[in-house]
């Protein structure tokens, strides 16, 4: 049975086992995971390779842990595609099996050519994160809530993660450069105080330049704001661009004004979903100031349980141009419909 993006409702066939996926930080919630049984395995050792022969490198996400002195070598025409996938009550679903994913991808002519799986990993790999936070006037009553979901967030992250912030009213300004120690980002954060106008675009485009210089090759970014933007000197059509060129998965934590009372402040939560659901990310919206930190964890969470699927174009052109990419799955018996949350395509290479 296919199970297309967006599908709802629930499939009739067969029954499995659905257990509670155990929280990876003292904020998770266990509840809003599910993780699918794997089927047994029986307990016998690998094969020894034949004599004579060696074994083949590992690809993908797993190539890039070298012992000490060995030089990483990664494989440039490899794409990867992070994902996330969630059933109809918006909860985690964990335990997918690579059987279970197809993936696609169509250019700009022809019809969507089924891609081959090469890699598959569903491990905690260390991201290069950028926080994207609102410093504007409208957030002088956010702010301390703001600061403590940020930190949330942060607490569980990998301890080899690195992380950025960029702080932005009139304009953005790059007020902690990466580090992995958290007590060094709130402590700048302290500083801060909120006031003057939005420009959030400006913001995100300097984050995902700041990206240039991450050490990993998982990259995303935190967005935290309330409103649309009405400062920035980068257009709403050069962002997309370059959102699209980059491989930067954008997550947003929303606090919307539901009664905003200009037209930038109410178009800003469609911006900003749009950019989350081009990169493979997600737009929260937080309605209660009390929630922030449990969505900021939550939003972690899914960083942490990504699943990365790895595939060598079988369109070989390097003529740098859009292909859209699409991920269908076959889930197991018994599941009801689940969604995918993956970008929607990439920038081919350029000669």
């Amino acid at each position: 049975m296919w199970c297309a993006l967006g599908n709802r409702g629930w499939a009739c066939a067969g029954v499995l086992l659905l257990a509670l996926a155990a929280a990876h930080a003292q904020t998770a919630d266990p509840l809003n995971q599910v993780h699918v049984a794997p089927p047994p395995v029986a307990n016998t050792p690998p094969p020894a390779p034949a004599p004579g022969k060696e074994e083949k490198p590992v690809e993908g996400p797993a190539a890039l842990k070298a012992r000490p002195n060995e030089r990483i070598r990664v494989d440039v025409n490899l794409t990867l595609i992070p994902l996330t996938v969630t059933d109809p009550m918006n909860r985690l679903v964990t335990g997918l099996e690579k059987n279970n994913f197809f993936l696609f991808e169509k250019g700009t002519s022809g019809p969507e050519q089924l891609q081959t799986i090469k890699t598959f990993s569903t491990e905690d790999a260390p991201v290069s994160l950028g926080i994207i936070l609102d410093l504007s006037g409208s957030m002088t009553n956010k702010f301390t809530r703001s600061r403590q979901s940020i930190k949330a967030f942060l607490k569980t992250a990998n301890p080899q993660d690195e992380f950025f912030v960029v702080g932005f009213n009139d304009r953005p300004e790059l007020i902690e450069d990466f580090t992995s120690n958290i007590d060094d980002v709130d402590s700048r954060l302290a500083l801060e105080k909120p006031g003057k106008r939005t420009a959030l675009l400006d913001a995100i485009y300097l984050g995902i330049n700041k990206m240039k210089d991450a050490k990993y090759p998982r990259k995303a970014l935190l967005i935290v704001s309330d409103g649309g933007d009405n400062r920035s000197r980068y257009t709403e059509n050069e962002l997309r661009s370059m959102v699209r060129e980059s491989d930067v998965q954008i997550y947003a934590l929303g606090i919307f004004d539901e009664y905003a009372p200009t037209t930038e402040e109410r178009l800003g939560p469609l911006l900003l979903n749009d950019l989350c659901e081009d990169t493979g990310g997600r737009l929260f919206r937080v309605n209660d100031l009390s929630d922030m930190a449990d969505v900021a964890a939550k939003i972690s969470d899914e960083l942490r349980d990504e699943y990365v699927l790895g595939y060598r174009s079988t369109d070989t052109r390097r003529d740098g141009k859009w292909r859209k990419v699409k991920v269908r799955l076959d889930p197991p018996p018994g599941l009801p419909n689940l969604t995918v949350h993956a970008r929607s395509g990439y920038y081919a290479p350029a000669q």
